[in-house]
C-alpha cells in the first residue's frame, strides 16, 4: 500500500451546487455532462462574477474523472446579448486592478481552460444570438440553433477585439474575413457560419440539446482512452493558436482600457451597441 492516498477529485454533487447560480449541470450515467450557463435562469448577462466563474467551472469539470463529454450551452433564446446592470461596478471603481484581475487573468484562464484543462471531447451549442461566442466556437464540435447570430461587439464599444474572440475568428474565418468581422461587427447568421466552417450543424433550437446527445452517443461508442487521445489530436490547432496569440492579444486590449481610463462594459452601452443584431441588420453603420 502506498504511503499516501490520492487527493480527492471534485464530485458533481458538490460542484453543481457551488456553481448553481451560474450553471445548471446534468450528467447522464455514462458521464456525458450538460452545462447550461444562465443568469437568474435566463440568458447570460455578462458580469465580472460570471466571467470569472467560467474558468473555475471548466477547470473543475476537467478535474472530475467521471466526466466523459462536456456539452456547453447557454439558456433561453439568446446566448449572451447584454450585461448585468451592476456587473462591472468593480471594474469602474478600480480600473487598473480589474483590467488585470478580471480581464487579463480571468479571461486568459477561461480560454486556456477550455482548450487545455479538459481531457474530454467538448460540444458547444450556440442557442441564440450572442457575443463571446468563442466559448462554444472553440469547442471540438459546435452546433448552432436556427436564428442564432455570431458577432463581435468589442470594436463598437471602444475595446480592442483581442480577448479570445480574435483567436476564434482568425482560426475559423481566415485573415480577411476575420478582419472584416472584427472591425465592422458583422452579424453572421447561423447558415452563413455553417457555410464558412464556423459551426458544424444548424438545427432548430428546440432540437439542439437532443442533437448534441446523439453526437455524444456516437463519440461514446469508442473506449475512454481513444476518446480522450482523439481529443488531443483535434484540439491541437487551438492549442497552437492560443499559445501564439492569446496572451499578447489580451495585453494589447488591456493597454487600450488603461490608456482610456474608463470602463466600456456598462449595460446601457452594450444594449445600444447590439440593437442592430436584434433588428436583423448586418452592422451598425449601413
Amino acid at each position: 500500500m502506498s504511503l499516501q492516498e490520492f487527493v480527492p477529485t471534485p464530485r458533481l454533487q458538490e460542484y453543481s451546487e457551488r456553481f448553481r447560480d451560474f450553471y445548471t449541470m446534468t450528467r447522464r450515467a455514462d458521464g456525458v455532462l450538460l452545462v447550461e450557463a444562465h443568469t437568474m435562469g435566463g440568458p447570460v448577462q455578462l458580469s465580472v462574477e460570471n466571467h470569472r466563474s467560467l474558468g473555475q467551472m471548466l477547470k473543475t469539470v476537467g478535474a472530475d474523472p467521471e466526466n466523459e463529454i462536456l456539452i456547453l450551452t447557454g439558456s433561453g433564446e439568446e446566448f449572451m446579448m447584454g450585461s448585468d446592470p451592476d456587473g462591472f461596478a468593480l471594474e469602474e471603481a478600480d480600473m487598473e486592478y480589474w483590467a488585470y484581475e478580471y480581464a487579463y487573468k480571468d479571461g486568459r484562464i477561461n480560454v486556456n481552460a477550455l482548450v487545455n484543462d479538459l481531457e474530454i471531447p467538448t460540444i458547444g451549442l450556440l442557442n441564440g444570438p450572442g457575443f463571446h461566442s468563442e466559448i462554444v466556437l472553440m469547442c471540438d464540435i459546435t452546433l448552432a440553433a436556427e436564428g442564432a447570430t455570431i458577432f463581435d461587439l468589442h470594436y463598437d464599444i471602444g475595446s480592442v477585439p483581442a480577448d479570445g474572440i480574435h483567436n476564434a475568428f482568425q482560426e475559423l474565418l481566415g485573415v480577411k474575413r476575420a478582419a472584416y468581422a472584427l472591425l465592422t461587427g458583422e452579424a453572421i447568421s447561423a447558415e452563413q457560419a455553417l457555410e464558412w466552417g464556423m459551426v458544424n450543424e444548424v438545427v432548430p433550437r428546440d432540437q439542439l440539446i437532443a442533437r448534441a446527445y446523439q453526437i455524444a452517443d456516437h463519440i461514446m461508442t469508442q473506449p475512454r482512452t481513444v476518446r480522450r487521445l482523439t481529443t488531443q489530436i483535434v484540439r491541437r490547432p487551438w492549442k497552437q493558436r492560443i499559445a501564439g496569440d492569446l496572451d499578447g492579444g489580451f495585453g494589447i486590449q488591456m493597454f487600450g482600457h488603461i490608456a482610456k481610463k474608463r470602463a466600456v462594459h456598462g449595460a446601457g452601452h452594450i444594449r445600444s451597441t447590439v440593437d442592430y443584431v436584434r433588428q436583423g441588420r448586418k452592422n451598425n453603420f449601413d
